[in-house]
C-alpha cells in the first residue's frame, strides 16, 4: 500500500516561520464543513490558585462519534474527579465564522475584542451540578503553527490555532452546593478538521509551561506507517507578551518506558524537546494526574476473554494527564536562560 504524503503548512523557511502573523480572529472561528468525517470544537482549561483543574469542551462535531456536545471536566486538589459529557442536536448548536462565539444549549465561549487589546474569552458551561463561569483575559497572543493545517493525503486535514496561549482566569466554578471564587492561569485551543484519526494517528504529546518571563507550548504527533511514521512538532514560545518562535523543528525524545495497569499501556517516564541551538525542555515525569483505557469504554472488550484480541487487533489506545518537572534551557539573542518548575501535560495514544 502506497504511503499518504503528509503536509505541514509552515510559511517558512524550513519547517517554521520566519514571519509570526498575529492570529486573525476568523481562525478561531468556525470551519463548518459537510464532510461526514468532519469535526471540531473548543477547547478551555484553567489551573485555578486553590488546585482545582477545570477543563471544558465545546465540540460542533466531536473527533470520534462526530456528534455535538460539551464536556466539564475538574481535576481537584484531593485527586478526586468530576466529568460531565452531555450531548445536544444540531437545532440547538450555532457557531460564528467570523471569531470565536459557540453555543450548545445554554453553554457558550465567546471572544470579545478591544482596540489595542488582546482579546477576552468569557465561558459558560453548566450541565447538572457543574458550573463553569469563567473569564480568560489573554496574556500572550493568539497564535497558530504556519496556516494552521496539516493534510494527510487528498482529503484528510487536522487543523490547530491556539486562541489564548496563556491568559489570567476569574470567575466562579460550582461543584455541587460548593462555589469557588475562581483565580488563576488558563489556556485555549481550537481544533477542527476532516478525517478519521484513530487511523491515521498514532500517538501525540501535548503540553506548556508557564514561567513569568517565558511561556511555552508544543504538540508533537506521530503518524501511523500509512503515513510514513511522521512526526509533526509545533512548538511556540513567548518572551513576555511577545511571541519569539514558531517552529517544527522539535526534536522528540521519550524516555524509558512505564507499563499503568488503569490505561493498559506503557508511558514515556520523561521526555526531552529540544530545537538545535534555541530550546532544551526535559519533563520528568512525577505523578500520573489521570490514566484511562479508551477501550474499558465499550462493555464487552472489558471482559478477560475478549480484551486480549481486542488489544491485538486495535493496539492499546489511552489518555495520560501527567503532572511533571521540568528544566527548560533558552537561548534567546545570545543569552541563555534556564528555568525549572513543574507542569501538566498530556499523551494520547490512539494505536
Amino acid at each position: 500500500m502506497a504511503v499518504r504524503t503528509v503536509v505541514e503548512a509552515w510559511t517558512g523557511p524550513g519547517r517554521k516561520d520566519g514571519a509570526i502573523a498575529p492570529l486573525a480572529p476568523e481562525s478561531n472561528g468556525a470551519h463548518p464543513t459537510d464532510d461526514k468525517l468532519g469535526f471540531e470544537h473548543w477547547y478551555f482549561d484553567a489551573l485555578l490558585d486553590d488546585g482545582h483543574i477545570i477543563v471544558g469542551f465545546l465540540q460542533t462535531r466531536e473527533l470520534v462519534a462526530r456528534k455535538a456536545g460539551v464536556e466539564l471536566h475538574v481535576y481537584s486538589p484531593d485527586g478526586s474527579r468530576r466529568e460531565i459529557i452531555r450531548h445536544y442536536p444540531d437545532s440547538q448548536v450555532s457557531a460564528a465564522a467570523d471569531h470565536c462565539k459557540v453555543q450548545i444549549g445554554q453553554n457558550t465561549a465567546e471572544a470579545f475584542f478591544d482596540e489595542g487589546e488582546l482579546p477576552v474569552h468569557r465561558v459558560h458551561l453548566a450541565e447538572d451540578d457543574l458550573v463553569f463561569d469563567l473569564t480568560f483575559h489573554s496574556e500572550v497572543p493568539g497564535w497558530m503553527p504556519g496556516r494552521g493545517e496539516t493534510t494527510y493525503g487528498d482529503r484528510e486535514f487536522f487543523a490547530w490555532a491556539v486562541g489564548a496561549p496563556r491568559a489570567k482566569v476569574t470567575g466562579t466554578v460550582r461543584i455541587g452546593d460548593r462555589v469557588i471564587e475562581a483565580t488563576g492561569r488558563g489556556y485555549h485551543d481550537h481544533n477542527w478538521g476532516v478525517g478519521d484519526m484513530k487511523r491515521i494517528i498514532d500517538r501525540w504529546y501535548w503540553g506548556r509551561l508557564y514561567m513569568d518571563d517565558f511561556t511555552l507550548v508544543y504538540a508533537t504527533v506521530l503518524t501511523q506507517k500509512g503515513y510514513g511514521a511522521h512526526w509533526a512538532t509545533p512548538l511556540m514560545l513567548a518572551h513576555g507578551a511577545d511571541i519569539v518562535l514558531s517552529t517544527g523543528e522539535l526534536e522528540v525524545t521519550p524516555g524509558p518506558m512505564r507499563f499503568h495497569p488503569v490505561a493498559n499501556r506503557e508511558y514515556p517516564s520523561s521526555l526531552r524537546l529540544t530545537v538545535d541551538g534555541q530550546v532544551d525542555l526535559l519533563l520528568e515525569v512525577q505523578e500520573i494526574v489521570h490514566a484511562h483505557d479508551f477501550l474499558a469504554d465499550v462493555p464487552v472488550v472489558r471482559t478477560a476473554l475478549i480484551k486480549p484480541l481486542v488489544n491485538k487487533l486495535l493496539g492499546r489506545p489511552g489518555y495520560f494527564r501527567f503532572r511533571s518537572n521540568f528544566t527548560l534551557t533558552v537561548t534567546l539573542d545570545g543569552e541563555t536562560h534556564t528555568r525549572t518548575g513543574t507542569t501538566l501535560h498530556e499523551m494520547v495514544a490512539l494505536k
